[in-house]
């Protein structure tokens, strides 16, 4: 087992290293990352409350956005799910980071990871200051962090691409949450602090996805001259798996039911039947299937139901 991981790890520095424009790229990287250094225990304010009955999340965000579901809510029955929601949303990121954080602490300054680990020190300091501002703001203004209900994703059970998957997951976390802060980060419908928290996240995360794009391409680059075909189709459907489990995971029965709304397990049923959330999951995931379409990652940009 141990010389098999020292091949793949030989295989993987030759992969990162070999191309100088990766290179380049991370080095600006770092100096970004540098220059745009902040204290996040002193950069919010953090005020004694939010408005209750307001927006609390773009509506066009919320995973009933378009569905029949919605069309029985009236105005103040949607702004309290968007807090309930916006509390799941945070609450996925806290425990999306924690994901983030255990893998690259895992290879920081490990062979294989010589060219990058500079880069992960930055990651990994950013990131743990995300958690802690998502997980104050869900404590702070909602009492709680919702537990992580994710379905158990199981492998794609090809063991050379298991790296591959470990950054292609992080990328689509990464920018599926941007989506998110760059359209809250400048709705005016939305608290300040709510705008704020997800203004300074979209200024870190744009990095990350630099980082995440071309190191993810880089792989994939690399399995498709080293496995067949059919393990390469294997790899895009367990992609698009992954993608359509992460947007059911933005619709939380537990979000319906703070929200007061009736039967929550049926209510969250009928918002991912309705075809509005197939248009939802396209447009939340739009900017990763153009991606990995254009990088030969995946065929087209369907997303199909589990």
């Amino acid at each position: 087992m141990t010389d098999t991981l020292d091949v793949r790890a030989d295989v993987l520095g030759r992969t990162l290293s070999a191309d100088p424009r990766f290179k380049q790229i991370l080095d600006r990287l770092v100096a970004m990352s540098e220059r745009d250094y902040y204290d996040p225990y002193r950069l919010f304010d953090w005020p004694a409350t939010v408005v209750e009955d307001a927006w609390w999340m773009s509506p066009e965000l919320m995973t009933t956005h378009g569905t029949a579901v919605a069309e029985r809510l009236d105005e103040h029955e949607l702004m309290a799910l968007s807090k309930w929601e916006s509390v799941n949303f945070y609450s996925l990121n806290v425990h999306g980071i924690r994901e983030l954080l255990t893998e690259m602490v895992a290879r920081v300054h490990m062979p294989g990871y010589e060219v990058t680990s500079e880069y992960f020190h930055h990651i990994i300091g950013e990131e743990n200051d995300h958690m802690w501002f998502f997980a104050t703001f869900c404590l702070r203004y909602a009492g709680t962090i919702y537990p992580n209900a994710s379905m158990s994703f199981p492998g794609a059970g090809i063991p050379e691409a298991d790296t591959f998957l470990v950054f292609a997951r992080l990328l689509l976390f990464e920018e599926l949450v941007d989506v998110f802060n760059q359209r809250m980060a400048v709705d005016d419908r939305l608290d300040p602090t709510i705008r704020k928290i997800n203004a300074v996240h979209h200024q870190d995360e744009s990095r990350h996805i630099a980082f995440g794009r071309q190191i993810v391409a880089l792989l994939h680059a690399e399995l498709r001259r080293t496995l067949p075909a059919a393990r390469i189709a294997d790899l895009e459907a367990y992609l698009k798996r992954y993608m359509r489990s992460s947007a059911e995971s933005l619709c939380n029965p537990a979000a319906f039911a703070d929200a007061g709304i009736a039967a929550p397990y049926e209510a969250r049923r009928q918002v991912l039947a309705d075809p509005a959330f197939d248009g939802f999951v396209a447009r939340t995931f739009k900017r990763s299937t153009g991606f990995m379409t254009q990088e030969h990652i995946l065929s087209d940009d369907t997303i199909p139901a589990l």
